[in-house]
This record gives structure tokens, C-alpha cells and sequence, in this order.
């Protein structure tokens, strides 16, 4: 259920995270900033409230903008921006996923901005080619597997995967799933359309199950021996880790993480995003470019991927101590642009190979 617009401008959060205290982002290097105009800014959140609120509530105090917040899935959101159209109140549009936002790109409820700021701190690949979206947190999707039933000299890349070797062992979500699309999507871009699809006929020749679930069902069923293999994102696996549910630590600890293609010359592991656009509909327009630098700082990057088990896109800057136990790895530097490109040709090879 979506929120009714709430305005969050100067409130205290009962959302604290942990981790990484909001103090850090209300620390002396936002002190001074208190000049911009008194004005307010209305956000579409796919993130849920204790997931962006309190980042929102530190903008608000420091640059003296009323913050207005509405919630909600991606997908009811999206559509929410195309049914107001020129109407919708909202300035900017955060959801997950390149696909995704690519999507409302595609969809025309977004309008290209850029600032300096954004174009100095965020990567090119983590951001559209047409300065319609800015990465805000990364995500990886990689292997995860039971380390009782598989060694990690097994492993190699997501490629291997679809080896006779593993024919009823490995775990997956639907096809319908926009992060397993996108995954697809960049093996088209770095394999090709053929390899692509002998890959995907193969992989689904190897599942244990049919696609059910989603990506922390994927994690449980690697634990209970239902298969021995899955691929999520690394944020699940970190929530597990965080939780204050003793079965979820025991799932943390039953399940290991490998890293793909990491070879020298390969790919490296796929990544996505969680992002942030301008609304085509937007009438605060300065305040909501302000807010987008806002979240890219360092302050804010610091709390946003502590409190969402993500790294964080501005380089430099350290993961959380929840994803630290992971280690370093090598992430595919593709341009985030094509997986929306990508997405409607694996779909269907995904339909092709009877990926449900």
C-alpha cells in the first residue's frame, strides 16, 4: 500500500537505522549550508520509508526544504507517474534496478538533467547515457552456494552455471524477476545473443525446482540442501547477516558468496543500482537537483548503503561493515544503459528456454 503524501521537513525520524547514525549526515560539513531558498520537493520512493527517510529528513534540515514522501512499489509508482502525466506532483522518481528505470525513462516520466556535481562523482557506467537517471547504491548479483555440498574450486563464472555438472542443483527466481532480466540482459551485451541463448537453455535444464520465491527464499533454499546453488544480490545475503532473527544468521552462515568472472580479462561480477531521476511532470526543479547531489555525497553515501547492505556508487568510498566479510571483487564496468536496451530481447530468450 502506497503512504498518503507525508511531509517530513524538520521532524525527527522514528526510522533510525543502524549502523551508521544519522548524526553522520547532520555532522559539521552540512552545518553551514543553509542558504538555498525555502522551497520543498516531492519524492516517489520504490524504497521503503526507514530505507530513505531519514537521508530526506538530514536534506531538509540542511538546505531548509520541506521533503514530501510518497511510497510504494516500483512498479505501482511507475505507473502512478504515467497516469497523473503532466499533473503528478512529484519531482523525482527513486526506484531500483537499471531495467526499472529504464523503464520510466522508455515510459516518458522522466526528463534529463545533470549537474556538475553528479557528473564528477558518479561513474559514467552508473548513470543513463542520456542523463535521465543517477546511480544512487550498487548492487552485485552473484553465486551463492552451500559450501557442504560444493567447493569453491568449483566455480568460475556465470557461464559455468549452465554446465551438465550442475543439472538439478541450482535455485532461481522467475523470469519475471527485473534483476535476473538485467543479469540477462548483460550477458547478451558481453556474450552475444546466441551464446546467451545456449546458456540460458542450459541453466534452465539445471534447475532444482521450478522459479519460485524470491531472492532471500533462493538463500533459504541453498541452506536447506533443497539446491546447492542459487544467484541473488548481495544486499539479501548482508540482510541475513544483519538480522535480529537467529534462523536468518543460521541461513548467513549456511550460505557462502563467490565471486564470478573475476579472471583476468573476464567481465568481473554483474552489478545494478538503485537510482534516482527527475520527473518530467517536475515543477522544484533546483530543489530536486539539490537533493540528487545530496544523496551522492559522502556523508550520505556513507549512511544509504550502510543502511542497505549496498555499496556505494561514489568511488572512494568504503563498503559497509555488513558487506566488509564479503571481500574485494571486480565489477563489470558496462554501461548500465544497455540492460534497459537489452531487456526486451531477454525476455524472450528467456521465454525461448522455458525460464518460467
Amino acid at each position: 500500500m502506497m503512504s498518503s503524501l507525508k511531509t517530513l521537513a524538520l521532524k525527527n525520524s522514528s526510522h533510525m537505522a543502524k549502523g551508521v547514525s544519522l548524526a553522520v549526515i547532520l555532522g559539521s560539513s552540512f552545518g553551514s549550508v543553509m542558504t538555498y531558498a525555502a522551497g520543498e520537493v516531492n519524492v516517489y520512493s520504490a524504497r521503503k520509508e526507514a530505507l530513505i527517510e531519514p537521508a530526506l529528513d538530514a536534506f531538509s534540515k540542511a538546505h531548509n526544504v520541506t521533503v514530501n514522501l510518497v511510497t510504494g512499489s516500483a512498479d505501482a509508482l511507475l505507473r502512478r507517474l504515467q497516469v497523473e502525466g503532466d499533473a503528478s506532483p512529484a519531482d523525482v522518481f527513486i526506484t531500483v534496478d537499471a531495467g526499472r528505470l529504464y523503464r520510466a525513462k522508455d515510459a516518458g516520466v522522466l526528463q534529463a538533467f545533470e549537474t556538475d556535481v553528479l557528473n564528477d562523482v558518479v561513474p559514467d557506467n552508473l548513470h543513463d547515457r542520456d542523463g535521465y537517471w543517477y546511480g544512487l547504491s550498487q548492487r552485485a548479483r552473484v553465486i551463492f552456494y552451500n559450501p557442504e555440498k560444493v567447493q569453491a574450486s568449483e566455480l568460475s563464472t556465470y557461464e559455468a552455471l549452465a554446465d551438465a555438472k550442475w543439472k538439478g542443483r541450482i535455485c532461481m527466481r522467475s523470469s519475471s524477476n527485473i534483476y535476473n532480466q538485467s543479469l540477462v540482459a548483460s550477458m547478451i551485451e558481453s556474450d552475444g545473443e546466441a551464446a546467451t541463448q545456449e546458456w540460458l537453455n542450459g541453466i534452465v535444464k539445471n534447475f532444482a525446482r521450478p522459479p519460485v520465491g524470491g531472492d532471500t527464499d533462493q538463500l533459504k533454499a541453498v541452506a536447506a540442501g533443497v539446491c546447492d546453488i542459487t544467484l541473488a544480490n548481495t544486499y539479501y545475503y548482508g540482510r541475513l547477516g544483519q538480522s535480529d532473527d537467529a534462523n536468518d544468521r543460521a541461513v548467513y552462515d549456511d550460505v557462502a558468496l563467490f565471486w564470478p568472472n573475476q579472471e583476468e580479462g573476464d567481465r568481473g561480477a554483474h552489478v545494478n543500482v538503485s537510482g534516482i531521476g527527475l520527473t518530467a511532470a517536475a515543477s522544484n526543479i533546483e530543489n530536486a537537483k539539490l537533493l540528487v547531489e545530496f544523496l551522492t555525497n559522502h556523508e550520505s553515501q556513507v549512511w544509504y548503503a550502510d543502511v542497505n547492505n549496498e555499496y556505494p556508487v561514489v568511488e572512494g568510498i568504503a563498503p559497509p561493515k555488513s558487506l566488509q566479510p564479503f571481500g574485494d571483487f571486480r565489477a563489470d564496468t558496462m554501461s548500465l544503459s544497455v540492460l534497459g536496451d537489452n531487456n526486451r530481447k531477454a525476455v524472450e530468450m528467456m521465454d525461448i528456454a522455458g525460464w518460467k
